[in-house]
């Protein structure tokens, strides 16, 4: 409604793009990269990245001697 003529106008049209999946799939993703860092780091530790790889050189080293 227009305020000074108090005359109906036509309201503005705007596209919005209602499928959510393209981006659902990008924050899916981003979770699942998270959750494995999380999972690598409870396993392997660490209080810096040298000692969490060298941990996870120990480890591959016993998966190869068993």
């Amino acid at each position: 409604m227009n305020f000074e003529t108090r005359e109906p106008v036509k309201a503005a049209y705007e596209r919005s793009d209602v499928c959510v999946v393209p981006a659902a799939g990008v924050a899916a993703e981003a979770m699942v990269a998270l959750t494995l860092a999380r999972c690598a780091l409870e396993k392997f530790g660490g209080d810096s990245v040298s000692e969490t790889l060298r941990n996870f050189e120990g480890y591959r080293k016993q998966l190869r001697e068993f």
